[in-house]
């Protein structure tokens, strides 16, 4: 297997979020909006062997890739079974959170735990292959992919089981959070031109929600007073990707966010001057989906990772 040209390998010659901000201009340069690519046919990214789906800006990374199915596998794992990559197949990257800790003057220390000591985050990658990439992979790993039966009644369960739901009302016809009196205000559903235009359009209200102090506290919510200003986009574009996932979960696909070339024009702007936008507003809102879902996610370290971490 040749690494040399894979977007990993060179990873050394910049940092990852160079790396992934590089990737994700790539495909808004070509009119793709990646956290607009919905993985209702193709599945949730998750691993294959594990089965742990992936998450923030690893979603739409791999889903937006375009593979039939969205089963990966590290090259350890492939290999554990006697599977191989097809020739000239290139590897992608999944990025994660790993830590160390420094004392409060800043010196490094290997300990887990230690008195007058910091964690610092900093991000790191490993390589996974898709299924597609590869031979002998055993059936029983692949299991078809279907699709939500009642995708209409499963985002109304979305919605029911929203832990601390703000209120819901219809009194205007305009659709809004109200952060100040904590409600989401949404236009009657007849008036929307389908049921999944209505959902996605409140799926979008209650992801700004949960940005509220009672919730996630998220400060980009409360400093969104000027359009086009960082904390506004910042905002919107986790309410934005978080719609787009709750979206798939739902089991519907609209087009209710624009994609002429001025929208992903400026797009295009923020992450040129900002390399960690995009991975930032991508955490936001996986916490904001995890929110809305009532899931609660520990931040370990999986199998998969610990292989790449001993052979990289």
């Amino acid at each position: 297997m040749n690494n040399t040209a894979t977007p990993a390998a060179n990873a050394a010659k910049h940092d990852v979020y160079e790396i992934i901000t590089e990737q994700i201009i790539s495909q808004l340069e070509k009119g793709t909006v990646p956290w607009q690519q919905p993985w209702t046919e193709a599945g949730l990214p998750q691993n294959l062997i594990s089965k742990r789906p992936y998450r923030g800006i690893n979603v739409w990374l791999l889903a937006s890739l375009g593979y039939s199915e969205n089963y990966f596998l590290t090259y350890k794992q492939l290999k554990e079974f006697g599977g191989s990559v097809k020739k000239d197949e290139k590897a992608h990257i999944v990025v994660y959170w790993n830590y160390i800790e420094k004392d409060l003057e800043g010196k490094e220390n290997g300990t887990q735990q230690s008195n007058g000591k910091k964690k610092v985050p900093f991000l790191r990658y490993y390589r996974v292959f898709n299924v597609a990439q590869c031979n002998d992979i055993p059936e029983m790993f692949i299991k078809p992919v279907t699709r939500q039966a009642y995708p209409i009644p499963a985002c109304e369960d979305i919605v029911a089981k929203m832990p601390q739901c703000p209120s819901i009302r219809h009194k205007d016809q305009r659709a809004y959070y109200h952060p100040l009196s904590d409600f989401v205000n949404m236009p009657k559903k007849e008036t929307f031109k389908s049921d999944e235009s209505y959902y996605a359009t409140l799926f979008h209200e209650l992801m700004h929600s949960t940005g509220h102090h009672s919730r996630l506290n998220r400060s980009t919510l409360i400093q969104m007073t000027e359009f086009g200003s960082e904390p506004y986009s910042h905002e919107e574009l986790v309410a934005e990707i978080g719609t787009c996932y709750l979206e798939s979960l739902g089991g519907i696909i609209t087009s209710e966010f624009e994609r002429n070339a001025s929208y992903i024009q400026g797009w295009l702007d923020k992450l040129r001057n900002d390399k960690k936008f995009i991975i930032s507003a991508s955490a936001h809102a996986q916490k904001a989906v995890d929110f809305i879902l009532n899931v609660k996610f520990e931040e370990k370290e999986s199998a998969e990772v610990k292989d790449e971490e001993a052979h990289p």
